[in-house]
Formats: structure tokens, C-alpha cells, sequence
């Protein structure tokens, strides 16, 4: 069966619940979504909003002060939530990877050997066994390997070591000054079995997400070695089904899971900055128009905030003191507009008692941005 690339559109919407929002808890969201990007505090409870019929942000803040769903790197090298139970395996999958990356050159300009830091992070995790702030960490650090060495060290293993964000406060549970938190289902460290056995159940969490997909775009959601997700693929066999993508990629997806048809239709959407919609896959066009990716996805990395629209990234909104200010890079019929501002009351509404102005840090790329047409949706 080869599949068109609206065909694909269609079926990472209907899995992330972006074609109709699910009645789910937001565990259970979380999970069906794989991992909630949480770069920043504010986007796992915008990504659920948009997910989640009637959210109420309030479950957010329970699940996570619950440790039903946790905030860490399990995934991508960068801050996910994600469903308690799922942060070992994803952790362990990506284990290789992180090693690698964050154990590297910064780790020998510090004077420390990769396998010695290592062992510091693993110890790290037993101070972490009750809520510990940064600083706190790095004094630690320093016991050990004395000032200087402690902090040129100190990024490359916190990024490594599974430390969790620990809840601490402000509109969305976490404020800016960082307090760290060790699992308590810890990842096994350095045991390449292990990563190996949990980059299978990775790659079948991903597929249930964000399927059909090539080895490549399970590779880039993971951040790790397309070799090492082709040995996963071969290993799970019969637990696949292949496809073919519309250039006669090879694409991997569960057995039976329905493709929706191309012209099935997508409402708009408000999304949160970094949503792995946008993220997941190395062949971003599945959602993000080519000749719009250096727009939305910024020189630096930012994601910033996107108007979804019949699936597809179609502009930018941002906050304003009279509601959502949305621009699109191509123009819009009423009744889209219409279905908008329908979003962006309903966001509003959310916003309004947490952090009106969400994302505001992020607005000075506003000015560098081409024209489009640019809406004020009311908040009222």
C-alpha cells in the first residue's frame, strides 16, 4: 500500500488527537501523545489543552505533583513530560546517544574522563533522592571534584545524569530557578542491553504517536543513530507492518492501525511552542510547509508558536492585551478565521488566572518575521 503525504498528515493528527480531542485524562493523553514537549513550563499544558476535550489545567498540575507524569530529557536530549512509567524505558533508548553527547568534549576540557563522569551522575542521583536546587547539585559537585572542575563539568553531567525537574512553583508548576529530582524508577546507565531492549519498546511507542514512519524520523524524534533504530526495527520482525511513503520510502507502522483518508477534516489549532507535531519526524514537510520552515522554526532553534491549519503550520500567534494576535503566511477563509477565534477565547480563558502573556519572552522575533495577515482574535 503506498500512502500520500496527506495521507500521512492525516494519521499524525488523528494519533496525537489533533483531528478530534480525546475525553482522556491527561495521563493518558500524555501517553497517547508519546511525550509532551516542555522546553518550556507553559507548552505540555497548551499541548494537552489542544488535545484534551474540556482540560482542565488543574489535572496537570495534580498529575505532576502526583508524579503521575514527569518532566525530564527522556527523549531528544531535551524536556518532555511524560507518563511516570514510560520515562525509564524512553531513557534507557536514548541512553547511548546522551553519553555520547553530553559526556564529550566539555567533559575533557574539564579534565574528567567520560567514564568517571558517569559514575558522578549515577551518585549524583542518591543526593538527588530528595528534591535538590542547582546550586545545591554543584556544591556537591564541587566536594568532589573542587571548584573549578566542578563547574566546567557540572553542564555535561546534569544534562546526562536522569534527573527529573522536580515541581517547585509558578503558573505552571515550575519557576525558573531549576530544582532537580531523582526518578524513582531509575534508568540503567552504561548497560547497552538495556538500551537496546528499550529502543524496541521506543520504537513501537512512537509508531502508536506518530506512525507511519521511516527508520529516519523514529531516529530524529529519539535523537539517536538511525543504525541503532534499523537493528530495533529488525529485531521486532512480525511486530511491524511496512509501507510505502509517497516516494516509495519504506515506512514502519503497527499492524492494523487505520490510515485516515486525505481529505479528512482537520480543525485549526493554537499550538504550544516546540509541539513535536512539528518535531518528530526528519522529513518535517509532513506538517510544515518547506518554504516555511526557517520562518517558524528559528535560526537558534525556537519553535515558536504555530496556527495549525488543515494540518498544516499556516502562522504564528502570539499574545496581546486584547486577546491572540494570530499571523498567516497565506490567506484564510472566514469560516478558518472564524473557527480561530473560537480557539483563541477558549485559550484565553485558560490563560488568564496562570500567565496571560505566555511565551512573551519569545517575542522579540516578531519584528524579523515576513508579512502576513495579522488578526486580533478576541480573548472575549
Amino acid at each position: 500500500m503506498q500512502l500520500t503525504s496527506r495521507q500521512l498528515n492525516r494519521s499524525t493528527l488523528a494519533r496525537q488527537s489533533l483531528l478530534h480531542r480525546t475525553d482522556a485524562d491527561p495521563v493518558e493523553a500524555a501517553r497517547a501523545a508519546v511525550a509532551v514537549q516542555a522546553q518550556s513550563p507553559a507548552s505540555p499544558y497548551i499541548g494537552l489543552w489542544n488535545r484534551v476535550e474540556g482540560f482542565d489545567p488543574a489535572d496537570l498540575d495534580a498529575a505532576f505533583a502526583s508524579g503521575l507524569i514527569v518532566r525530564g530529557n527522556p527523549v531528544r536530549m531535551t524536556l518532555h513530560a511524560v507518563a511516570a512509567d514510560e520515562y525509564r524505558p524512553f531513557r534507557e533508548a536514548t541512553e547511548p546517544s546522551l553519553y555520547a553527547a553530553k559526556l564529550g568534549s566539555r567533559i575533557a576540557d574539564a579534565g574528567l574522563a567520560a567514564a568517571d563522569a558517569a559514575v558522578l551522575a549515577a551518585e549524583l542521583l542518591d543526593f538527588a533522592a530528595e528534591t535538590r536546587t542547582a546550586r545545591e547539585c554543584e556544591a556537591w559537585l564541587a566536594e568532589r571534584l573542587g571548584p573549578e572542575t566542578a563547574k566546567a563539568a557540572w553542564p555535561g553531567i546534569r544534562q546526562y545524569a536522569p534527573l527529573l525537574r522536580a515541581v517547585n512553583g509558578g503558573p505552571w508548576g515550575f519557576t525558573e530557578q531549576v530544582a532537580y529530582l531523582a526518578p524513582p524508577d531509575r534508568p540503567a546507565l552504561g548497560d547497552r542491553a538495556a538500551a537496546d531492549a528499550a529502543l524496541q519498546h521506543l520504537v513501537l511507542r512512537y509508531l502508536s504517536g506518530f506512525g507511519p514512519a521511516t527508520v529516519a524520523d523514529v531516529a530524529q524524534f529519539a535523537m539517536v543513530r538511525r543504525a541503532r533504530v534499523k537493528q530495533a526495527v529488525t529485531a521486532l520482525g512480525d511486530r511491524l507492518a511496512t509501507l510505502a511513503g509517497p516516494t516509495g520510502e519504506v515506512l514502519h507502522d503497527l499492524p492494523g492501525r487505520a490510515v485516515p483518508d486525505s481529505e479528512t477534516p482537520a480543525p485549526p489549532r493554537l499550538m504550544a511552542m516546540w509541539d513535536n507535531v512539528f518535531l518528530a519526524y526528519h522529513d518535517r514537510s509532513r506538517t510544515i510547509p518547506p518554504e516555511l520552515r526557517t520562518t517558524v522554526i528559528r535560526s537558534n532553534g525556537d519553535v515558536l508558536p504555530m496556527l495549525l491549519v488543515d494540518g498544516y503550520a499556516a502562522g504564528l500567534w502570539r499574545t496581546t492585551e486584547d486577546g491572540i494576535e494570530a499571523t498567516a503566511f497565506r490567506p484564510l477563509p472566514d469560516e478558518t478565521w472564524g473557527a480561530l477565534a473560537t480557539e483563541a477565547k477558549a485559550l484565553t480563558a485558560m490563560l488568564a488566572d496562570r500567565d496571560p502573556h505566555v511565551y512573551r519572552r519569545y517575542q522579540h522575533w516578531w519584528p524579523k518575521l515576513p508579512e502576513g495577515e495579522t488578526v486580533t482574535l478576541p480573548g472575549r
